[in-house]
């Protein structure tokens, strides 16, 4: 593991680098991006900082310095011989009062990177009791508040699941903790709209862009749609195409047509462009 703050690589990435009283730390006051590494070389990155500076703006933080996220980038890849990573981009609001309020002292800005080991195959999923409010302020944005996912995913493991998945107020399917779904029906790949509340994941985006084996939409749906589907996968930075075998104890043809030809898709396009 390497790390980057402010301007600077740290001697340890390990040792304590992060203020007690930073916003961040004590209020979740901050926005992040997973990026995925290849060779060596971030992918998407273009993407992700754009994605980034979306949340750091819908937060209420200080314009982002993409050009500075960068630097931190190419400083901790510097010399890397890491054939698959994740970089973990966090933006705060940076030394603050111990309440809501932020303070007046500049922001903070840590880039790190470590390897990224492959996930295992096709994964069981479970929804959960707790919708996403994709009315609230958060709705969409990439924040550091992840508490509620924390719940989910503890409570997705007990049921033997890797993934919780949400629904949201008005009871349509959502997305999972960390990654955005799709489903298949009557052949038709289908995935939410970002008004149901979900992040607008990159490998979202770009499955949607490169999709094109078979009728495919977004649309909103009750959540109960996943008990009709053919074939579910999840797509996000760490899994890309993801397979379910089992979704609330129901089993799936884990690796079905659509499935495939997502899957295929997905690693012809990654090869093509490494910033899409």
């Amino acid at each position: 593991m390497r790390a980057w703050m402010n301007g600077k690589l740290l001697d340890d990435p390990r040792a304590p680098a992060i203020r007690v009283d930073d916003h961040g730390f004590t209020v979740g006051d901050g926005v992040f991006e997973a990026v995925k590494v290849i060779d060596g070389q971030p992918f998407a990155l273009s993407r992700h900082l754009d994605r980034m500076a979306r949340s750091a703006k819908g937060l209420g933080l200080p314009q982002l310095d993409s050009e500075e996220v960068r630097r931190g980038v190419g400083a901790v890849l510097e010399d890397q011989d890491l054939p698959r990573g994740r970089l973990r981009i966090s933006y705060t609001g940076g030394p603050s009062p111990l309440g809501s309020d932020r303070g007046d002292d500049s922001t903070t800005l840590v880039v790190v990177v470590g390897e990224l080991p492959p996930w295992p195959g096709p994964t069981a999923i479970a929804t959960v009791p707790w919708p996403r409010n994709e009315r609230g302020a958060l709705a969409g944005l990439k924040t550091t508040s992840y508490g509620e996912n924390v719940v989910a995913l503890a409570h997705a493991a007990e049921q033997g699941a890797s993934e919780a998945i949400f629904a949201n107020l008005a009871g349509d399917l959502c997305e999972g903790t960390g990654s955005n779904i799709f489903y298949v029906v009557d052949g038709e790949l289908r995935t939410p709209t970002l008004a149901a509340g979900c992040l607008a994941g990159i490998s979202r985006a770009l499955l949607l862009e490169w999709y094109s084996a078979g009728p495919s939409r977004e649309i909103d749906e009750p959540v109960g749609v996943l008990e009709e589907a053919s074939e579910v996968f999840l797509v996000s930075t760490t899994r890309d195409v993801q397979p379910v075998l089992r979704c609330d104890g129901r089993d799936l043809e884990a690796t079905g047509p659509v499935t495939r030809d997502a899957m295929e898709t997905w690693t012809k396009g990654e090869a093509a462009d490494l910033d899409p």
